[in-house]
């Protein structure tokens, strides 16, 4: 019983990793399709849309 309950931790964990290296392996591919020029340009597009909102 004892190693089945260490077992069970075991695969918890694993599920665990692996998500959280799946989610950062899905973003940094996301981020690479998109260009470094185009993402600069939309964030700062964004944020004067921010200061002009601002009363």
């Amino acid at each position: 019983m004892e190693q089945e309950k260490d077992n069970f931790w075991l695969y918890i964990g694993g599920i665990i990793i692996a998500t959280v290296v799946g989610v950062f392996l899905l973003k940094s591919r996301e981020m690479e399709s998109v260009p470094a020029k185009a993402y600069e340009e939309t964030r700062a597009q964004v944020e004067k849309q921010i200061q002009n909102a601002k009363p």
